[in-house]
């Protein structure tokens, strides 16, 4: 698919101004970098790349983290809409891939910056309560 700024306002009509707000807000939060999104954009990336170790070293996460916690942030990812779990032939893998959702935003982000800024404690707040207590909107 072409990915002209016509195709890029195409999809932002797609979303609500919530929608969009709600998954930046995620993404700032999370202890991911943008670096690991960017990568999700050419290819999906397999969880043991992102947790420990290897994903301080790649550069993914902001600080070393074990496999379960990364599986968490990614699972409120997929939740929010900017993920999905890549699946092959005998069902779901370990792997993640953006969604168009998530393409987009990413997309903007790499327009302007070399990671996310830092989250507003107005931003955490409004990321906690969504993730815990899903207040709805």
């Amino acid at each position: 698919m072409n990915s002209t700024p016509a195709n890029s306002s195409k999809n932002k009509n797609k979303y609500s101004t919530i929608v969009i707000q709600r998954a930046s807000f995620a993404l700032f939060c999370s202890p991911f970098s943008l670096t690991l999104f960017s990568d999700m954009m050419q290819k999906s990336i397999p969880l043991p790349l992102i947790a420990g170790n290897s994903g301080l070293n790649l550069g993914y996460t902001k600080k070393k983290l074990p496999e379960i916690i990364i599986d968490s942030e990614l699972g409120w990812l997929i939740q929010i809409g900017l993920l999905r779990r890549e699946v092959d032939g005998q069902g779901l893998t370990d792997s993640f891939r953006l969604t168009p959702l998530g393409r987009m935003i990413i997309d903007e982000h790499l327009k302007y910056s070399t990671d996310f800024p830092l989250p507003s404690i107005w931003q955490k707040t409004s990321n906690f309560f969504t993730r815990w207590v899903r207040i709805p909107t």
